[in-house]
């Protein structure tokens, strides 16, 4: 009698077990399924406002212009390599390097460079010249190592290179991948307008920085 009592209790505590165990994996689980989707980093929202800019049909100038200020800008149909940084910044992350490089060169004259023999900051072109970015870049931001290694350069980074004729270049890091998916693809605009190309090793790069106020 005790053993088919037993055999009861045990056959009639199965599916209560069983119940227990559902629950139990539906407790655990449930706050990951609730979970809600992160925002998106600024090195995303910089890398999107970016390759918006590649919908954008742009004539290479880079004449001298009156720029209002802060928040100035030239015309949207023109531009040359900074202009694509200056605008991601501002569209991706609400940073605006006119008023950022123009406040610090005030602070720091000395510190950037002299090649355009200017006795003072002009909020007008300094934000547009890559030897300026280079600086403030370093001293605002993170200078990281120039690296053979594709892997050391993160979607947001930015790279500047000497092309030939040591002209200066400056173009962002994607989360896009080579079509061999060895190096990542960069954005910028070496003349043709702004377009996402496999050109990081391309030339010789001359600076690597990262810069997320707020990151």
């Amino acid at each position: 009698m005790r053993a088919v009592e037993s055999m009861v209790c045990d056959m009639s505590w199965t599916p209560c077990l069983r119940s227990f165990r559902i629950a139990a994996v539906v407790l655990v689980l449930s706050p990951a399924a609730m979970a809600q989707p992160q925002p998106p980093s600024p090195a995303d929202r910089l890398v999107a406002a970016a390759m918006e800019r590649t919908r954008v049909d742009v004539t290479y100038d880079g004449s001298y212009r009156m720029l209002q200020y802060p928040g100035g800008d030239v015309p949207d149909d023109i531009g040359v390599c900074t202009d694509l940084v200056i605008r991601a910044y501002r569209a991706g992350i609400g940073v605006d390097l006119q008023k950022e490089v123009h406040e610090d060169m005030i602070r720091a004259f000395a510190a950037y460079p002299t090649i355009w023999g200017l006795g003072r900051p002009d909020r007008n072109i300094d934000h547009r010249r890559v030897p300026n970015l280079e600086v403030f870049f370093s001293r605002r931001g993170t200078s990281l190592a120039i690296s053979g290694a594709a892997h050391d350069y993160r979607p947001g980074d930015l790279v500047t290179w000497r092309l030939p004729g040591n002209l200066p270049h400056i173009g962002i890091v994607t989360d896009r991948r080579s079509a061999d998916g060895a190096r990542p693809l960069v954005v910028h605009n070496i003349g043709r307008g702004p377009e996402i190309e496999d050109m990081l090793f391309a030339y010789p790069i001359s600076a690597h920085f990262r810069y997320l106020p707020g990151g």
